[in-house]
């Protein structure tokens, strides 16, 4: 065979390989969320979404099989409400209000309902179910007067007193829902609504009852913030505090939750190895 042939075949041969090669990718993806969350408690027991704040993160997310995918997220958001927009008329005198920024880490299972493998024209989009366990920080706080103060170390609801202080960490367990779809072979979108079960009723630093300004000392000369954050309503009815001792300040039956609704965009690495499930090569477009 003369040389310029054997030239010609290697280029064929070599061209078929990386048109080859290109089919598969790996099946672990990288990458980032935006969008935003609400947080539910004692403060927002009506669900309602007045205070939506921005959240982004990052994840790497693993594909076992085309169904099913562990997912590793780190997120951060800010969550608070106030009283002030609530129509309930108790909400509006106890005029509370709080902030807090969180930051999450969670593992999560995601349980597709079609096959879902980037690149392959068949398995192209897939809404799916999501549940996992993780670990959020949290630390609320409010401002008086133009100063910030952060909650917990006052123990507002006489923690302090107690001995019974609320940390900074809560386990939290997403539950939700969302869809998938590669919109370039290795590229990936996607839309997430997730719901954070908490094991803490304190992420807004409301639980249970009043215990009394009297457990707050307090002096013009050294004044307490604790003895005026403990009880708001006297900034809407002075005279008539509503933080009598024993008197419901917020409901201890349920634990505080927050919702994250994010869109992610991701991609997976090319490879020329075959993932690990069996794929169907006639799926996959020729690019």
């Amino acid at each position: 065979m003369r040389r310029p042939a054997v030239i010609i075949l290697i280029l064929i041969l070599a061209t078929a390989f990386s048109a080859k090669a290109q089919l598969f990718y790996t099946g672990t993806e990288y990458g980032i969320s935006l969008g935003g969350s609400q947080y539910f408690g004692d403060l927002n027991d009506n669900y309602g979404f007045k205070f939506v704040r921005p959240a982004g993160g990052v994840f790497i997310r693993y594909h076992i099989t085309p169904y099913i995918s562990l997912k590793g997220t780190v997120n951060y958001t800010r969550i608070g409400y106030d009283d002030k927009l609530s129509s309930d008329p108790f909400a509006q005198r106890r005029n509370l209000n709080f902030q807090s920024d969180i930051v999450e880490g969670i593992a999560q299972a995601e349980f597709n309902f079609f096959r879902f493998a980037t690149g392959e024209g068949g398995s192209r989009f897939t809404p799916y179910l999501t549940g996992g366990i993780g670990v959020s920080y949290y630390n609320p706080y409010t401002t008086l007067n133009g100063s910030k103060y952060y909650l917990r170390a006052l123990g507002t609801e006489g923690q302090n007193l107690s001995g019974k202080r609320y940390g900074s960490f809560t386990a939290c367990f997403p539950i939700g829902f969302g869809v998938k779809y590669w919109a370039l072979p290795g590229y990936n979108i996607g839309f997430e609504i997730a719901d954070r079960l908490t094991t803490t009723d304190y992420l807004d630093d409301v639980s249970t009852t009043y215990i009394g300004a009297d457990k707050f000392p307090t002096s013009v000369t050294n004044p307490n913030p604790a003895y005026y954050l403990q009880d708001r309503s006297v900034e809407k009815t002075p005279g008539e505090p509503l933080g009598r001792t024993g008197k419901q300040r917020g409901n201890a039956s349920t634990f505080d939750q927050y919702l994250m609704f994010m869109v992610n965009f991701s991609f997976q690495l090319k490879t020329y190895k075959c993932p690990g499930y069996k794929v169907r090569d006639t799926d996959y477009p020729r690019f």
